[in-house]
């Protein structure tokens, strides 16, 4: 696989045979993590949140340390020189000189990218406003790849707020990548964006706009998102929406036997604790797989830069 020293700044950034590749090096990872403690040592990432995160973060610094390499960076612009007027671009430029790659997470759309314009190290997207989120995208094809099988042929339901779920874009981008994938669209009003949907459909994707339960009958990935509050126009729109959201586990009844629900995190109301104890529910798994596929991404990327 070729992604050494590569940007990583949309999950179109790379190939499906790419994303196979990536996949198998993380389950080996998972398998024999030993054979690659220290695979990283000497390299530092630079992990540039400008806005919250736990999983992303987290998971990220978990991989890197578990790779034998080190982490420096910050998680909120309070008690850095953002604070006193610094611009982005002058953050960026300074801290390539303290590390051998970056994930950034940014609420402006297009800054990982303005980011990888700007410095020589590998930049990686860990999320820009409501555009991409590749890093997730790639963990999300994983769970799936673990627990089915295969990505081939799958039926992906998104209860979801398609407009402004940057993860989902990014799914969508990703599932585009494979064969005979269908895609179930159940959204109350915020719809997914048009250049996404398009381009999946392109791609050959087959897209269909229906009711949740009709979602839930025939889906084999029920992907859940919150409501994005912060994105949102007002505070009465968000009261309006949240509840049109909910996943009622009484709906889950009619779901198939070999359903998998998937969440990227944090949830609300969207996903009741009761769904917790369904066989179906695969989230808290899917959090814990992110971190063998960033040690994956991380290794091939980083390693020999």
């Amino acid at each position: 696989m070729k992604l050494r020293g590569r940007d990583v700044v949309s999950i179109t950034d790379l190939s499906r045979e790419e994303l196979d590749e990536l996949f198998r090096t993380a389950r080996l990872m998972e398998e024999r993590p030993s054979d690659y403690y220290g695979s990283l040592k000497g390299r530092i990432l630079a992990v540039l949140f400008f806005e919250p995160s736990t999983r992303t973060r987290l998971s990220f610094e978990a991989a890197m340390k578990r790779l034998g390499g080190d982490v420096v960076g910050f998680s909120s612009v309070e008690g850095t020189s953002l604070m006193k007027g610094e611009s982005f671009e002058d953050t960026v430029r300074t801290v390539e000189g303290y590390c051998d790659a970056m994930v950034i997470r940014h609420p402006a759309e297009g800054a990982a990218a303005r980011a990888a314009e700007l410095v020589e190290v590998p930049v990686i997207n860990g999320g820009d406003g409501a555009r991409e989120h590749p890093t997730q995208a790639m963990v999300d094809l994983y769970t799936i790849w673990r627990l089915r099988g295969s990505i081939d042929g799958v039926k992906v339901a998104l209860l979801a707020d398609l407009q402004h779920a940057r993860t989902v874009n990014s799914l969508v981008l990703a599932l585009s990548m494979y064969r005979d994938v269908k895609l179930l669209l159940a959204t109350p009003g915020l719809r997914l964006r048009s250049e996404v949907y398009e381009e999946a459909v392109k791609r050959g994707v087959k897209v269909e706009e229906v009711g949740l339960k009709e979602a839930v009958k025939e889906a084999e990935v029920l992907y859940v998102t919150r409501v994005q509050r912060e994105r949102l126009k007002s505070e009465e729109e968000y009261l309006r929406l949240k509840d049109a959201y909910r996943l009622d586990p009484s709906i889950l009844k009619e779901a198939r036997g070999d359903l998998i629900i998937l969440h990227p995190l944090p949830r609300r109301e969207e996903l009741p604790i009761e769904v917790d104890s369904f066989k179906a529910a695969k989230y808290f798994q899917q959090a814990h797989l992110g971190v063998p596929v960033r040690m994956a991404l991380l290794y091939e990327v980083m390693r020999g830069v």
